[in-house]
């Protein structure tokens, strides 16, 4: 039987990424156990989705799902450097329809997006909402005829909330990312160890001893903190919110503004999702051999543009490095071009976190095909229903077992009349 249309680096890679994606399946036990559930109800029976995220072993557990539930699936990767090849060779292979090449330029890019646009979805699955963000500017007709879709990460919701509100959104979305299922653990516990583990695999640094700046203390920077502490670094965090910021200083984080904290920074990295977080003031005032990072969703935070006209040399140092050198002497180090430092240095989030944030994606789009005539063209939240129930799978996998509400403590719960006694 032929393949559907796809390109990807070497098919012949295909065996290589089965192993990956079977390896991952060890860890995402929810996930595994929703796959059965839709293998048997096919509750996407028919419907075609587009899905535009990071093409590593473990989100071929969830097109895994997703294609077991009836649909036609078809991927393209959400950023140039996420894409495991040999992932994407086995879902090809298994009569996907994938468009990813790590490393990609571009045009490439964009070229993919469109190619599981041309495929027509009726639901969409975003990691940062490109897919959904060209739909709107380029294919208007066609985006009116989409369902609605899901959107993994905070980047892509910050985008969709802006175009709610501009009145532009022309189907509803559910936003996966702020699920507690998903945040306060993907969020968390993924960003903090895979960015650790990029900065690692990238430079062989010791982090003990080092002043390590985390811009943003949202729920990816306490993870980063945490687990930067945690390794012995000095942690420094830059934030703009109030709340936040005092936050981590109640901690027992240094707290400062980017642009005094500046000079003693050994490493940053930006976890805002916002632009210019890094900017040119900033990269005036680096000390020598400084190591900038970014794990925000866009090659935005880092002012790449500026780095480029102060330096008088660039040159790779090592895989992943490029040290720029200033006019006064002075290096300054740009990780992984800027991009997710997590995914383009290393392997992304483990799968244990990432079984809940994409069993959140595969219910989610279940309830959207099930729902979306009765849903506004907003960004809604998972429903509370659907967060407890990956809740509860997990813990089931997990072997913890946690107590019951007797009739009298609901009863009490649900009334006002006692009071002190």
């Amino acid at each position: 039987m032929p393949l559907p249309p796809h390109d990807v680096t070497d098919l012949d890679q295909a065996d290589q990424g089965r192993r990956l994606i079977d390896w991952a399946a060890r860890e995402m036990p929810v996930l595994g156990q929703i796959r059965q559930r839709f293998q048997a109800e096919q509750p996407l029976r028919g419907l075609r989705v587009g899905g535009s995220l990071h093409i590593t072993a473990e989100t071929a557990n969830l097109a895994r799902t997703i294609a077991a539930g009836g649909a036609d699936l078809s991927l393209c990767a959400s950023n140039p450097l996420s894409t495991q090849d040999p992932v994407a060779a086995a879902l090809a292979a298994e009569g996907l329809a994938v468009f990813a090449r790590r490393g990609e330029d571009q045009a490439t890019y964009y070229g993919h997006i469109a190619a599981v646009l041309d495929r027509l979805p009726q639901l969409t699955m975003d990691d940062g909402a490109d897919l959904v963000g060209q739909l709107h500017q380029e294919r208007a007709e066609q985006a009116a005829a989409v369902w609605g879709g899901t959107e993994e990460t905070t980047t892509g919701v910050i985008r969709l909330r802006a175009m709610a509100r501009a009145g532009v959104l022309r189907f509803p979305i559910i936003a996966v990312n702020e699920a507690l299922t998903k945040h306060l653990f993907d969020n968390r516990y993924g960003t903090g160890q895979s960015t650790i583990d990029g900065l690692i695999r990238a430079t062989n640094v010791l982090l003990a001893g080092k002043t390590l700046v985390v811009c943003g203390y949202g729920w990816c920077g306490r993870g980063l903190a945490s687990r930067a502490r945690g390794m012995g670094a000095h942690v420094v965090v830059t934030e703009v919110d109030p709340v936040r910021a005092l936050e981590a200083v109640m901690e027992g984080f240094r707290v400062m503004a980017l642009a005094e904290v500046a000079p003693q920074a050994d490493i940053v990295i930006t976890v805002t999702g916002d632009i210019n977080v890094v900017d040119r003031s900033h990269l005036e005032r680096f000390k020598d051999g400084v190591l900038l990072a970014n794990s925000g969703h866009f090659n935005d935070e880092i002012n790449i543009a500026a780095l480029d006209e102060l330096a008088t040399k660039v040159r790779e140092v090592r895989s992943q490095v490029v040290e720029y050198t200033l006019a006064d002497g002075r290096r300054l180090h740009l990780l992984a071009e800027g991009r997710l430092l997590n995914l383009a240095a290393a392997e992304g989030h483990p799968a244990a976190v990432m079984d809940m944030s994409f069993a959140n994606q595969a219910l989610s789009l279940e309830y959207m095909a099930q729902h979306h005539a009765a849903l506004a063209h907003q960004v809604h939240d998972v429903p509370e229903a659907l967060d407890r129930e990956i809740a509860r799978l997990k813990l089931v996998a997990m072997g913890v077992s946690i107590d019951t509400l007797t009739p009298e403590q609901e009863a009490y719960l649900g009334a006002w009349e006692s009071g002190t006694h």
